[in-house]
């Protein structure tokens, strides 16, 4: 049996045991916020797999392209790209004030980064751990998605947001067009797959606008849990989890509300990829596994603390 190993930093190394001929499955990789480092975790068995020692504080983390992955240490000013492949860190790229989150470009290799203290999005380059430009866009930069056209990103100004950055991205490098008022102070926003509607969910109220995209106008407000939310999809379906009320619920792509079940509280981030989706418990440390269809499969405590999770492909 051949076995793989993290290539990690100075903090340390793990094993990450594999049959040469196993094919790949998807894991999630996960922060721990408080412990410096990502774990990985095989969603099928939902087994802590490795870990891969970072700098501190690992908070947000998003997937680029098959090869990579990106952290942001918000306290530190910093920004790790991981090597999906090794499982190890291939870059660490400084010059950022308050790195937040990222949405990744479809081309695998550039990605966009939030800064809420500089308040700019910062396009990376992720192979060679070089930032290629910003734009400044509005104070608190956060939350952040790009449509499934890669022509147009918004970006929630901050936790609470009286206003969403709408920045076009169609020739790569940012370029803010123009700012829009949500009705209701924001925090996290996202595209639907369909391409015709925009998601934004509440950072105070308990409920969720839905925009058409083409008109610009608000076509639906479904209930939703304790504030904030966050939201993520599937090619037909809206997942949007509430923290403090430890709920997940599933809703069409319009907006109706299909199905509503429980998760760890703290359960505030979710992603959906490769046919799961994750949702870490900040605070408590779990990493929930629920199917498309909503259910939950299982929470598996992996941390004293997990932020957020992606998931890839090892």
């Amino acid at each position: 049996m051949n076995r793989r190993q993290f290539l990690v930093g100075a903090a340390g190394v793990a094993a990450f045991p594999r049959l040469a001929l196993e094919p790949a499955r998807a894991v999630a990789l996960a922060t721990a916020d408080l412990e410096s480092r990502v774990v990985a975790v095989d969603l099928r068995s939902g087994s802590v797999r490795g870990h891969i020692a970072t700098r501190a504080f690992p908070r947000s983390i998003e997937r680029v392209g098959s090869s990579s992955a990106v952290v942001c240490h918000s306290e530190l000013g910093l920004v790790s790209v991981l090597d999906v492949r090794s499982l190890g860190v291939r870059h660490v790229v400084g010059g950022f004030g308050e790195p937040r989150y990222v949405a990744a470009h479809p081309d695998g290799r550039h990605a966009y980064v939030t800064d809420a203290r500089r308040g700019d999005v910062a396009l990376l380059d992720t192979r060679s751990g070089r930032v290629l430009a910003r734009e400044a866009v509005g104070p608190l930069a956060r939350h952040v998605s790009l449509d499934r056209a890669s022509k147009r990103l918004w970006v929630a100004l901050g936790s609470k947001a009286h206003e969403v950055a709408i920045v076009d991205v169609s020739s790569l490098r940012p370029r803010l067009v123009r700012r829009f008022t949500p009705p209701f102070l924001a925090h996290d926003v996202g595209f639907a797959p369909d391409r015709r509607h925009g998601w934004v969910t509440g950072g105070e109220g308990r409920s969720l606008a839905v925009y058409d995209l083409h008109s610009g106008r608000v076509v639906a407000t479904p209930a939703a849990g304790w504030p904030p939310q966050h939201v993520t999809f599937d090619a037909d379906r809206a997942y949007v989890t509430s923290g403090w009320s430890g709920s997940l619920h599933v809703h069409a792509l319009g907006g109706r509300q299909l199905l509503a079940n429980p998760v760890p509280v703290g359960s505030y981030n979710v992603q959906q990829d490769e046919g799961w989706v994750v949702t870490p418990a900040l605070g408590r440390g779990y990493l929930t596994t629920v199917g498309l269809d909503g259910t939950p499969l299982r929470s598996e405590r992996i941390s004293r603390s997990s932020h957020d999770a992606c998931i890839v492909r090892v």
